[in-house]
Formats: structure tokens, sequence, C-alpha cells
């Protein structure tokens, strides 16, 4: 029985001692799921592997997009930075995508600082 309140601390002793063990995977950033008619993919992704009785399983959140299967291979590679943050780094230092995307990585994924750093140039 699993009472109504429990804190964080009492849950993953609970856990431990029915075996299961959870893992933050805090490296991910997208996860694809590649289906036959169209892929799926979830960017800014929060990964939490679950591994309970020899099982492994994997919980993922972050923002879910549809992709038509002809529409990636067409297209430049998918970034791991936010559609949003690239637009905003975009719009305020008036630059293309290519650029802002090459800022964003030069900023570690900050848009405020690629921002900084395009127009300080």
């Amino acid at each position: 029985m699993i009472p109504g309140k429990m804190n964080s601390r009492e849950m993953k002793r609970m856990m431990a001692q029915m075996g299961i063990k959870s893992t933050e995977m805090s490296d991910v950033k997208t996860v694809i799921f590649k289906g036959a008619d169209k892929d799926y993919m979830i960017s800014d992704a929060q990964v939490t592997m679950i591994e309970a009785q020899g099982q492994k399983t994997f919980q993922v959140m972050g923002s879910f997009k549809e992709v038509p299967k002809g529409s990636q291979d067409k297209q430049a590679p998918v970034s791991p930075y936010n559609e949003d943050d690239i637009n905003l780094v975009m719009e305020q230092a008036g630059v293309s995508k290519e650029k802002a995307i090459a800022a964003l990585k030069d900023a570690d994924g900050e848009p405020a600082q690629a921002i900084l750093n395009l127009t300080s140039q």
C-alpha cells in the first residue's frame, strides 16, 4: 500500500526496497521514434530509465512533434535546440537559421548569450 502523501526521499527508499532503480538520463536532448509512415520526435527531452525485474522502461517528457518520413530526409539535420529559441535568436540578431543554431551551440544553448554574441560582433 502506498500512502497518499509521500516525499521523494521516502518514495526512493520504497522503490529501492522493491528492487526498482530509477536513473535520470540528463545527456539525452532528443528522442526519435521511427514509424512506418512518419517519425515521432520529442525535443528538449527529459528521460528517466526505470529498471525493475530485469526490464528497463523509459519515461520520456518533452515537446512532441510528428515528422513525415520524406520531410526529414530533405530538410537540414534536426537541431537539438528548441525551435522557439532559434526563432528568437534569428529575430533579435537578424541572422539566418544556420547562424542562429551555430550561435546557440557556441552559447551552450542559452538564447540570451547567443544574441549577445551575435550583436556584439
